[in-house]
């Protein structure tokens, strides 16, 4: 059982807390409460970062990118050169999707650099307080045309300081051992599952039916909510190793085993793999409001539905089947084995790839007579996809911290967050293809990605099951 240990006075600034390790290391639902100050403050920073996604494809295709505004925009004229050197002449859709799959695509890219920042020089309390600090400054930039380049600056870096470092805080809240650790991941993410809920209802109807600005605004003051949270529960939080006393350190570390450097390699290699299980997840955000837009009825009742309200439907239906996750998983650990997070993984993966299938019968429904589909079909697309996904994401969370070694932790869970900046990049990339293929064949070639994902996983799970076994402990317990 890992003890929970206040954190040290030269990397936090807080004082000791007098209640035993003991206590504290099952306070929050039978986990460290350090624990729930992350959660919470992870709530606060995927607000943020949502309410500014569920508007931002929206904002660039039917606002910013106009040809009437987007003149507006310090350095555009330079990133559409950069961007059609590539993929030759893009329209307003098109160049709206690609830098919205740039910028989701660089949120998670960036942690890598944060990772080696906090492991050789600042330290993860420090890191993570400077990245929220500049993701705060990044939001309030976003009120102002002119400023959006710098703004999403802002944010990339402040996304990759802080981002990787709190997932690797989680971690460090439990041995290697110790069973809690996928559920901590889990609880974690139902966390950012409530903030996906909540902030596309406050951010994005502020966005649409008021104006742009005012929701960007409401992200930035969710930021700050954050930051003041993380600074509070410092305390709570293991203790870090001064970086004063590493750099003065003269005895070198430990080389990594054989084995270690297998799983390093590994983990790398199943990085693609990993992008192809999340594109269907991923263009729920990008291409398929754009499609929604034009073929899908929002009208409840009388009421225009606003487009971001398909992602806080999308989050309940996240966060309900996240539950219903760790419900089954902890139900059949009683019963029988538990899989370990391979299996799972590649289960997921396979019932993911069924939520495009769902869109390629709506879509071929509506192919002839142009009308347009029920919102019924987005409830089934995003039940099918997020039973898969509640298995994916988190597990493969737990799975890149168990087996990273310790002096690691931080760069290799930014190193799994590399999957989400290649899929990310990659569904920008497919987006521009909505209006260039048919829509039955669009959502197809989506599921079969998918589709080819559990195939691979399957197969590393098969072939390589036995290096990412832990040696000393057994599968972890979701």
């Amino acid at each position: 059982m890992s003890a929970v240990l206040p954190s040290d006075a030269a990397t936090s600034g807080a004082p000791p807390l007098p209640a035993s390790g003991e206590r504290l290391d099952r306070a929050f639902l039978g986990h460290p409460v350090g624990l729930g100050w992350l959660a919470f403050c992870e709530f606060w920073e995927r607000f943020s970062y949502y309410g500014m996604q569920a508007l931002l494809v929206l904002y660039l295709s039917n606002y910013l990118f106009l040809p009437e505004n987007i003149g507006n925009v310090a350095g555009i004229d330079s990133l559409r050169a950069l961007i059609e050197s590539v993929t030759g002449p893009r329209k307003t859709q098109q160049l709206a999707s690609i830098v919205f799959g740039l910028y989701a695509g660089l949120v998670y890219l960036t942690p890598l650099l944060g990772g080696i920042v906090a492991d050789r020089w600042l330290g993860r309390t420090r890191t993570i307080t400077i990245g929220a600090s500049l993701m705060a400054l990044g939001h309030f930039l976003m009120a102002f045309d002119r400023s959006f380049l710098l703004a999403i600056a802002c944010l990339l870096v402040g996304v990759g300081a802080f981002k990787g470092n709190i997932a690797a805080q989680v971690g460090s809240l439990y041995k290697p051992e110790d069973k809690r650790r996928a559920s901590a991941f889990q609880i974690f993410m139902l966390a950012v599952q409530i903030a996906v809920i909540a902030s596309p209802l406050v951010c994005g109807t502020l966005g649409e039916k008021v104006a742009w600005h005012w929701g960007f605004g409401a992200a930035g003051v969710g930021m700050l909510i954050g930051l003041i949270v993380y600074l509070a529960g410092r305390r709570y939080l293991p203790a870090e190793e001064p970086r004063r006393a590493k750099a003065q350190d003269a005895t070198p570390k430990a080389p990594m085993s054989s084995r270690d450097k297998r799983r390093l390699a590994l983990l790398v290699c199943m990085i693609p793999v990993l992008m192809l299980s999340i594109v269907g997840n991923q263009q729920f955000n990008n291409a398929y409001p754009l499609w929604a837009q034009k073929h899908m009825d929002m009208v409840l009742f009388g009421w225009s539905v606003p487009l971001t309200w398909l992602q806080a439907l999308d989050a309940t239906t996240s966060l309900l089947t996240m539950l219903g996750s760790i419900a089954f998983w902890r139900w059949w650990a009683e019963r029988r084995r538990e899989p370990d997070e391979l299996t799972k993984m590649a289960l997921g993966s396979a019932l993911a790839c069924t939520a495009p299938l769902l869109i390629v019968l709506a879509a071929g429904m509506i192919e002839q007579d142009h009308s347009r589909v029920s919102l019924v079909w987005t409830i089934g697309y995003n039940l099918l996809n997020n039973l898969g996904f509640a298995n994916i994401l988190p597990v493969g969370l737990a799975l890149y911290s168990r087996t990273a070694p310790q002096r690691m932790e931080g760069l290799m869970i930014g190193c799994y967050y590399l999957h989400l900046f290649l899929g990310n990049t990659f569904v920008g990339w497919l987006a521009g293809l909505l209006d260039e293929i048919s829509g039955p064949s669009f959502w197809a070639l989506h599921a079969g990605l998918v589709g080819s994902a559990a195939v691979l996983l399957l197969l590393i799970k098969l072939a390589f099951g036995k290096l990412l076994d832990d040696e000393h402990a057994k599968p972890v317990t979701a």
